[in-house]
């Protein structure tokens, strides 16, 4: 079988985040020999540094245009598809929808053409007003009433019971709606069984780490984390926030940290990958993720597995299903909230090793198999 699946950006975007890493783990097992050997092709956008055609993991990855334009390529690539020869004809297409889909049901699956899935981490309806006046309401009226529209007869699949409920509020009927959780990448070192690592300590006076796991846009909120780590100075002097990612909106924080006099306290460490990823998620005390909206987190679980609890917003959406409030994290629901939280947590060393206990078994219990397993399952058999 032939899949197509179409996202803005992929994992080596230096934009790219959650929803990447999900699309590419997916894309990887359905290729795999041992799962199927799909022939999977995914279409993205350029980047500095990247390539027009790649092949790893089994994946076949072509890239055209950039943020906006990668829409126009990515519906001339379906258009010569579906009307060339019939050996390279997709016989499914993931319509990867991050606020704009790609209206594969049009391009790819129109007369008879592929089977669409339309694939949504979370609604935009928080993040539109980001783009500026027009063009917000434009997005918001694509995704919210044109979308669903051209989709009325096409599956959804969405990753929380949160991001469920936004579809249908839109007017997606609740039967074409399947949730499909994030897995996590599990290092050997922590695989289940294995004795978690001593978790740092945290003394009166001392330097504890907190971290933030994210892309850079003021949709993140990344300036909470940044005023909690000042609300907790003068009782942690040391004390660091360590921000990993990057994104457009990192110039601005930079300015935000520099205006506060925090340039000591803040490392700003850009996208990281593998080795140093799990390093500082496991030299860090506590993990915040102050996002205004999130489909799932999944830096939440990637916090977990290492015994390290979230602080983050009851009104982030995806987070109330991420984070099980008040046994693997910490919902809150205001800014000052956000930084007493934080504060408390790292004075009541029993609590917060309890939370991050509780974390690390909630998050060995994600695995990208079985998210996998679930895609093969609908691709293959709905």
């Amino acid at each position: 079988m032939r899949v197509l699946l179409l996202c803005w950006r992929d994992v080596g975007h230096p934009e790219g985040g959650g929803s990447e890493v999900y699309l590419e783990r997916v894309a990887e097992y359905l290729a795999d020999p041992a799962h199927g050997g799909h022939d999977v092709t995914v279409c993205t956008a350029r980047y500095p540094g990247s390539v027009r055609t790649e092949r790893r993991n089994g994946v076949t990855y072509v890239r055209g245009g950039g943020k906006i334009t990668v829409y126009t390529t990515a519906w001339w690539y379906m258009l010569r598809h579906r009307f060339g020869p019939a050996s390279g004809r997709f016989d499914v297409a993931v319509d990867t929808q991050n606020g704009m889909p790609f209206f594969a049901r049009i391009f790819a699956g129109m007369f008879g053409g592929a089977r669409t899935i339309l694939l949504t981490h979370h609604c935009h309806r928080e993040q539109w007003p980001d783009a500026g006046p027009v063009v917000s309401r434009v997005g918001w009226f694509v995704e919210s009433r044109l979308s669903p529209l051209v989709n009325r007869d096409v599956p959804y699949v969405t990753v929380s019971d949160s991001s469920r409920r936004e579809l249908e509020d839109l007017g997606v009927d609740p039967g074409r709606i399947r949730i499909i959780h994030n897995g996590v990448d599990v290092p050997e070192e922590l695989q289940a069984g294995r004795t978690l690592p001593p978790r740092p300590e945290v003394t009166p006076g001392g330097a504890p780490h907190l971290v933030t796991l994210s892309r850079l846009t003021p949709l993140k909120q990344i300036e909470h984390a940044v005023d909690a780590l000042a609300g907790i100075l003068p009782a942690y002097p040391g004390a660091v926030l360590d921000i990993v990612g990057d994104g457009w909106w990192a110039d601005n924080l930079h300015r935000y940290v520099a205006d506060r006099g925090l340039g000591g306290h803040v490392v700003f460490h850009g996208h990281v990958d593998g080795d140093d990823k799990q390093r500082l998620l496991a030299g860090a005390a506590l993990h915040l993720m102050p996002s205004r909206k999130e489909g799932w987190g999944l830096a939440v679980i990637e916090a977990g597995l290492h015994g390290v609890p979230t602080v983050g917003y009851s009104t982030s959406a995806g987070l109330r299903d991420s984070v099980v409030a008040g046994e693997t994290g910490v919902l809150v629901d205001d800014r000052d909230a956000f930084t007493a939280a934080v504060r408390e947590l790292l004075d009541n060393d029993g609590l917060r090793r309890r939370l991050g206990e509780a974390a690390r078994t909630r998050a060995l219990g994600f695995s990208w198999d079985a998210t996998g397993a679930a895609w093969r399952d609908l691709i293959e058999h709905r």
